[in-house]
């Protein structure tokens, strides 16, 4: 049978793609590289293409080759591989094919034909959240015979039949409450705005905990946790009203990109996704490209949220001079992740998720299984690959990424600076300018008590209310003074 595979999309696309735009396609990192082999045109007979598709039969391993067409116009796949994956393999081999200009211009086949004919009458709906989410249409007179030729397939794909069931409703079930809790949460925003920040109800927790509970209910768990901590802003500071407003309109872009993701680039899309809380698999993960390095563990950050302790590993690779963020996660009470230990490197494999930034990492294959080892960080502001910065330099390199993401609320930096007093508050400054320490979660004491107020290499998380240090380097050991989920924590130096 024909499995239809529907992947709207707005982008612009020219007569014949680049590479980049079939490589964007997979639905997971490795389905390019599945498809590469298959991308040789001995494989494929039958090939054509004009101004709305392209199509061609690919011999595999089956008994019988693989009919398949792609409008490409509208962005949409058909193939009589088993496949559920949107678009299979298939599909973007022939795209690669196409792009490379070896699928000339020809007649169309009649079930090509039918299926294109098809699309040009009336456009499938487009999926804003999962705009590569597959459905499965099966033709009965095909499985009666047992036969897949074109032209029954493209009766079955084309008329109105009963499907089997579609693993994918189920998907296609969470993207419409995530749907329906963002047109909530931006409604709800709109009420905030309207009736202003003086609102009493904003000083209670149960207004912030009702709107999480929901938001949970309808699967957007990263929203969900940015509510809650909201309900801590209210009455906090003397500005509080302006932090809250930022806040809320950093849920408003999330709740309205949320809604539109289909609209935006892939690596961008991705981001939204994940913030707003779209899971994904630590299989499709780790099927991507390894990024291999060795990874200086510059920095923990722990937190709790609800009753979850998050910890937050910050690494660099030192030939790259990369960051990346390996998370962990335990209920309260329970242990979390202390495989990386501050101060140490650490030859790996890192696997990205997808993302804007791509922050975020899983760690793969460990190359070195001896003890880690420990060097210092370089001394001096632009030295050595890990790129240690001036104040100066963390705030370009901070301002970059918040263009990129700009919900991102935490970012590390390395830099050489000294803890001072400015205005009553505790800074970090060097001769290029300063930065505020936060003092809602950092170890102030121990920073003063290793640096004596002299500069020193620290790497520190950005957040909106300021610097956290997470690690002093010093020439002979890294002193881990990160915040911890846990008060009854103790700083620990962790030796040469």
């Amino acid at each position: 049978m024909f499995a239809m595979h529907d992947a709207a999309d707005s982008r612009s696309l020219g007569d014949r793609w680049a590479i980049e735009q079939i490589a964007a396609l997979g639905p997971r990192p490795e389905s390019f590289l599945a498809a590469q082999p298959l991308a040789v045109a001995a494989r494929w007979s039958a090939t054509g293409c004009n101004e709305q598709g392209v199509w061609g039969r690919c011999s595999g391993a089956s008994a019988e080759p693989y009919d398949t067409v792609v409008d490409h116009v509208q962005v949409a796949f058909a193939c009589t591989c088993p496949s559920r994956a949107t678009p299979c393999k298939h599909a973007l081999a022939l795209l690669i094919l196409w792009s490379r200009g070896q699928v000339g211009a020809s007649a169309v086949p009649g079930a090509a034909a039918q299926w294109l004919a098809k699309r040009l009458v009336a456009a499938p709906a487009t999926n804003e959240l999962d705009h590569d989410a597959g459905r499965a249409a099966a033709s009965p007179a095909a499985s009666a015979t047992g036969q897949s030729s074109p032209d029954a397939a493209a009766d079955g794909l084309l008329s109105e039949r009963t499907a089997p069931p579609d693993p994918s409703s189920s998907r296609d079930d969470r993207v419409a409450r995530m749907m329906a809790g963002l047109t909530e949460l931006d409604r709800w925003l709109d009420d905030r705005v309207r009736t202003g920040l003086a609102d009493p109800t904003l000083a209670r927790y149960a207004t912030w905990d009702a709107l999480a509970a929901r938001l949970v209910d309808a699967q957007v768990g990263g929203l969900a946790n940015r509510v809650r901590r909201l309900a801590g802003l209210v009455g906090a500071s003397p500005d509080w009203h302006e932090r809250l407003l930022a806040e809320l309109g950093v849920l408003h872009l999330l709740a309205v990109a949320g809604r539109h993701i289909g609209d935006l680039p892939s690596a961008l899309g991705d981001s939204v996704a994940a913030a707003i809380g779209w899971q994904v698999k630590q299989a499709d993960v780790l099927g991507g490209l390894p990024h291999t390095d060795h990874w200086h563990v510059a920095g923990r950050s722990d937190v709790r949220e609800d009753r979850i302790e998050v910890r937050r590993v910050w690494l660099r690779g030192r030939a790259s001079g990369e960051w990346a963020m390996v998370l962990s996660f335990a209920a309260y009470g329970n242990r979390l992740d202390d495989s990386l230990v501050v101060g140490a490197d650490v030859h790996a494999d890192l696997f990205r998720y997808p993302g804007a930034l791509g922050l975020r990492a899983l760690v793969g294959r460990r190359h070195d299984t001896s003890s880690p080892v420990r060097l210092p960080m370089p001394e001096h502001p632009g030295s050595g690959p890990s790129r240690v910065v001036t104040i100066r330099g963390a705030c370009e390199e901070v301002g970059a990424a918040v263009a990129t993401e700009p919900w991102l609320d935490r970012y590390p930096a390395t830099v050489r600076a000294a803890p001072t007093r400015h205005r009553g508050a505790w800074v970090l400054a060097d001769h290029t300018g300063s930065v505020p320490v936060s003092t809602v979660s950092s170890d102030i004491t121990t920073l003063l008590a290793c640096s004596g107020g002299a500069p020193v290499t620290v790497t520190a998380e950005w957040t909106p209310s300021g610097f956290i240090p997470l690690t002093l380097h010093l020439d002979d050991r890294s002193i881990d003074v990160g915040p911890t989920a846990d008060p009854s924590f103790v700083a620990q130096a962790v030796g040469a």
